[in-house]
């Protein structure tokens, strides 16, 4: 009984930020993966969505493939933008779908439809310099075998999927060592400076061109076609029969060349990609969408507002399910150690599998918290417990023993003892828990972009996708000096939350 009021507690905060970062009338979810192609096709089917009357939210940069198709069959999202190649080798690996229709009819069984391709195929590729290509006179994936010496940086999702490096590594035999995995986009970069020598591309980055890159002949056929396709819930026919209608208009619609050149401007030319969307909406179909483009001050107040509150909430949580676990921890010696042992168990899982494992735990609460806000404050809650804990823990070990020796002289019951006496003179030494806990958390918060969480995060994770120094600068920055004002307000603070013969005694010290 005394663990319910703190999960209630948790829970309350949980549904909290869902409430205030995202209107409760948003009636369509996109989806879209993290990079420039996915987030405009998203806007394109966003823009679609709009002309229908219907509310929508576009849930851009969610991570990877898993990531998208978890929360399209929860519910979580409505709509995603895909490609058969990665549906029939890495969602229904193992299913030999010979066929688009075959792949149809498999998704069927799992309660998603598949529409038409959209009119280009975006396979995957291997590239290199075009000077180092010709120096070496490399043509074709074969060729690379003859220079092992070669470094090799693919994606990160490449490094694991079925037709991604494990495939290619056996089908062409090649025996390189020095093969790592990096964000994509950054690939580029790095084949630019020559830290990397091969890297997987998608057929239609406008970087190939960009960066002057030699596309490798897939002479032993191990990658398939990689249509561009739609994938939504079958439940949306029903929920929205007019949205189905809309968004597969654009079967058919999108050309390699077209897609080439939308990836070129929002990659190249910095050009918004809702602005993209609209352009590519009118010019198609005639269509006068009516969308708001975000100037960067606006966003970075939105950000602003949204990462303020995503501290605010996890930090408050994680102070009200600290404390008392580290008061539990002093008082309790065999619970104590277990305490601080799972606590600190939590700090060493890698913070980005710790936002993954939340997704599943709050989609089955509720489906719309699968992604977003609640799963990020639900980690960052988990990712500050250790320094509230801990510090709440020594503080009140360490009180010199003649102090509760004569607490409990004077005949002050346990409750009146640790309010009035313990509490006091560990205070010192549990701000300065919360407040190491606080700026965690503000760091925290930026990852949460990986999974759709409002914050700096957004901007960080476009800005690294475009190569704009400025719009990570316009995350990582703020970020930076909220950290600093939030250690700050805390040196402010304890000036009137810690006793003041305990702030004499430490400036003597």
């Amino acid at each position: 009984m005394k663990f319910i009021k703190p999960i209630a507690i948790l829970i309350f905060f949980i549904f909290l930020p869902h409430n205030f970062l995202y209107s409760q009338s948003v009636k369509i979810q996109v989806g879209s993966k993290k990079f420039t192609e996915s987030v405009i096709l998203g806007e394109i089917i966003k823009c679609l969505v709009i002309d229908t009357g219907a509310s929508v939210i576009h849930r851009q940069e969610l991570g990877g493939t898993r990531i998208l198709w978890n929360a399209l069959l929860r519910g979580t999202i409505d709509i995603y933008p895909e490609y058969t190649g990665t549906i029939s080798q890495e969602i229904l690996a193992g299913k030999e779908l010979k066929n688009e229709e075959e792949i149809r009819l498999a998704l069927i069984e799992q309660g998603i439809r598949m529409s038409k391709s959209l009119g280009f195929n975006n396979t995957y590729a291997l590239g290199m310099k075009e000077q180092i290509a010709s120096e070496r006179n490399i043509q074709k994936i074969s060729d690379l075998k003859n220079h092992l010496d070669l470094k090799f940086g693919f994606t990160n999702e490449f490094m694991d999927r079925e037709d991604g490096w494990p495939s290619l590594q056996l089908r062409y035999q090649l025996q390189h060592q020095d093969v790592r995995g990096l964000d994509h986009d950054l690939a580029y970069r790095a084949l630019d400076s020559e830290s990397i020598h091969v890297t997987d591309l998608y057929s239609t980055d406008a970087d190939i061109k960009y960066y002057n890159l030699r596309i490798l002949q897939d002479d032993l056929h191990l990658f398939p076609n990689y249509n561009a396709v739609l994938l939504y819930r079958d439940d949306l026919s029903e929920k929205a029969p007019e949205v189905i209608d809309a968004i597969l208009k654009l079967e058919g619609k999108i050309l390699e060349s077209e897609m080439v050149r939308m990836n070129a401007k929002a990659k190249l030319e910095r050009i918004a990609e809702q602005q993209i969307a609209v352009d590519f909406l009118k010019k198609t179909y005639g269509l006068q969408i009516d969308t708001q483009i975000q100037t960067r001050w606006d966003q970075f107040w939105q950000n602003t507002k949204s990462h303020i509150l995503l501290v605010l909430l996890a930090l408050t949580v994680a102070i009200l399910i600290s404390i008392p676990l580290g008061i539990y921890s002093a008082r309790h010696r065999k619970l104590g150690q277990f305490i601080l042992g799972n606590v600190g168990i939590i700090q060493t899982i890698p913070a980005l599998a710790l936002l993954v494992f939340m997704i599943p735990i709050l989609a089955a609460i509720r489906k719309d918290l699968g992604i977003g806000a609640a799963p990020t404050i639900a980690a960052s809650v988990l990712y500050g417990l250790l320094p509230i804990v801990r510090n709440t823990y020594t503080g009140l070990k360490d009180i010199p023993l003649h102090i509760n020796e004569s607490a409990i002289a004077l005949g002050l019951p346990s409750r009146s003892r640790l309010w009035l006496v313990e509490l006091p003179m560990a205070s010192r030494a549990i701000l300065a828990g919360v407040k190491t806990s606080a700026v965690m958390i503000v760091g925290f918060v930026t990852l949460g972009a990986l999974i759709g969480a409002p914050g700096y995060g957004q901007p960080i994770l476009t800005g690294i996708r475009l190569a704009d120094t400025g719009l990570i600068l316009q995350g990582a920055l703020p970020a930076a000096i909220l950290s600093l004002i939030v250690q700050g307000l805390f040196e402010l603070a304890e000036r009137w939350l810690v006793p003041k013969g305990l702030r004499i005694e430490s400036t003597v010290k």
